[in-house]
This record gives structure tokens, sequence and C-alpha cells, in this order.
């Protein structure tokens, strides 16, 4: 079977290229790029070809789709920076122009893919203390009162990339909003690295007043969950990809620090993590909103999580991240001597 991923030559694209090639299907990677990337843990396995598109229009990529089984669609701009103009208008372009580009292109196709796993946000969510949000109950509103223009931005953009999927007239062919929350990885420049780099420093306490949720999946499950959706053609509309185990920021810092041995974390009050916000030129609300995000229908389906709650999760990834480590230290020992 062929698999065409769009948008897939980033860390989560990796994992699911890796696991579709080792498993014997052909792996198509629609990217900006034309060749294999060298950076470590992005796709390199045999049999994963890379084709170019621009992300926002048919072309000759389109040829691609026709035949497939399965369709991807990572596509989008990290949200990890400043909501200035520019970088609004990239991030909406980048997520609904290339929904409706694909949609095109399974439209038209003769042999039209059976399922399109479409990558969407757990941001779409309200930001709530009160209940977890899953696909049938969870609150989506429109416009949410008493929170930063930036949260509603976010919200708009959620839910305009999952109106472009429901738009598209794909009448063959299944599709899924995978609703992802933070993905942990042990890999170089991710959440968990973050985090944990904020430990390691003394600085992984609380953000704000610690009641906010955190909802996150440990990338084992995520990768999993995804090719358990897959393979069940009875999961179709939205599914999110969060571990069951949200819980409050205040303690997921406290178990993070506990996975990695650091006993004490300096707190970080709302204005301070502005000011470093800007610095860093990102946004507080991907750590100040509070995302209780629940995983029903994944659950209701029969999926297991390997990883359902964050003090295993933390110290799977601690202890990978020390291998790593150690792993690092010694070729650089290796080639300094």
């Amino acid at each position: 079977m062929k698999v065409v991923i769009a948008g897939g030559s980033g860390d989560l694209g990796a994992l699911i290229a890796g696991a579709f090639s080792v498993m014997g299907h052909e792996v198509v990677i629609l990217s900006r790029r034309t060749s294999p990337p060298a950076a470590p843990g992005e796709p390199s396995a045999t049999g994963v070809r890379f084709v170019s598109w621009d992300g926002r229009r048919l072309g000759d990529w389109a040829a691609e789709i026709d035949g497939a089984g399965i369709v991807v669609n990572l596509a989008g701009r990290t949200v990890n920076c400043r909501y200035s103009p520019k970088h609004r208008q990239e991030i909406v372009q980048s997520r609904v122009d290339s929904t409706r580009a694909i949609g095109e292109a399974i439209a038209r196709a003769g042999r039209p893919p059976a399922t399109w796993l479409q990558a969407a946000t757990a941001t779409i969510y309200s930001h709530r203390y009160d209940a977890p949000n899953d696909e049938d109950t969870g609150i989506i509103p429109e416009h949410e009162a008493g929170v930063p223009e930036t949260w509603n931005f976010s919200l708009g953009v959620a839910r305009s990339w999952e109106q472009a999927l429901a738009e598209a007239p794909t009448l063959f062919t299944r599709k899924v909003a995978l609703r992802i929350s933070i993905v942990m990885s042990p890999q170089p420049g991710g959440a968990f690295d973050v985090m944990l780099g904020l430990v390691r420093r003394g600085l992984g306490g609380r953000a704000g007043d610690g009641r906010q949720y955190v909802s996150w999946i440990h990338q084992v499950d995520f990768l999993r969950a995804v090719l358990w959706v897959a393979a069940h053609p009875e999961l179709s509309g939205a599914v999110n990809l969060a571990s069951p185990g949200a819980l409050p920021n205040a303690e997921f810092m406290r178990d993070l620090r506990r996975a990695w041995g650091i006993r004490f974390g300096l707190p970080a009050a709302r204005w301070m993590l502005e000011i470093g916000a800007l610095f860093l030129r990102t946004e507080t609300e991907l750590v100040l909103k509070s995302r209780r995000v629940a995983p029903a229908r994944l659950l209701e389906s029969g999926f297991t999580f390997q990883f359902p709650t964050w003090p295993a999760a933390a110290a799977d990834l601690c202890a990978n991240h020390r291998a790593a480590l150690g792993h690092c230290q010694k070729r650089q020992a290796q080639a300094s001597s």
C-alpha cells in the first residue's frame, strides 16, 4: 500500500514514515525539500520517496494521491513564535491552504485513498478547569471571554483548519481530524526538551498559578494511536490524541522534577512568563491555557495506552534523554581523544 505524508519532514512525520516503511508500505513524503534530510531522527528509511510540493495549490504531486491507500497531512507552520501579523498569516495559510489542496487532490483522484488523516489541534477546546473535553461533550467556543486575544486567534485557526477538512468533497474517503495534544519526545528541541531544560536549571516550578491542565501524549502512544486510527475504519471525524492522564501544571512539573531527581524548582509568575516569552519570541498560551482533553473515542474503540500516566511517561522520557546525553558525551570524548 502507498502512504502519502504531506508535510512529513519533521519529527512526527519521521515517526509515521518510519513505521509505515518498516511495515513494508511504500511511503511518499510531500515536502518543500526533494531529498531526504540529514538531521538525526528525520526520515531516511529505504523506500521513502520525497516529492516536492508548495503546500498551497495543486501540482504534479497530486498524482501521488491517486491510488494511495492512506494520506496523512501534517503540514503547518510552527506556533512556537510571536503572533505577529506575518506569522499569523503564515500559521493560517499553511494549515488551511494545505488542507484544501489535499482535499482537492483527493476529490480529483480516479482512485481516491480510503483514509485521510488530517492533523488538527487540541487547542480547539475551551480553556477550562472543571471537566475534561472529549470529542462528544467538549466545549468548542467561537470566542472566549476573559482570555488574551492571542488565545482567540489560536481558537479561530483550529476551527478554520477543521472546517477546511469538513468542506473537502471527498465522498469515498474516510476523514479523521487528529486533535493532537503536546507530543512528548526525548528528541532535542521539542516541548519535553524545553521543560526538562527548565528543571535542570532549577526553574521547573509551576507556571502561573499552576492550575491549568496540561494535556500530553508520549511519542510512543502518538505513533501507536495514528496507526490504530488508520487501521480502524469505524473511526472518523474528530479523534483526540491525548493521554487520559491530563493533570494541572503544578503536578506536571512536580512529577517531572521527581523523574529527573531534582526536588525544587523556582515557580514563574504570569508576568515573568510574559517577559520570558517576549525574549524567547513565543507566546504564553503554550503554557498558560488549560488544555484538559480526554481521548474518549480512542478508549471506546479499544485502544490501550502504553503510557497513560505522566509519572511513568516522565520517567521513561528522562531515561531516554539521559541515555542520549551519555551517548553524545561518549562520542565527543572519542572524537577528542
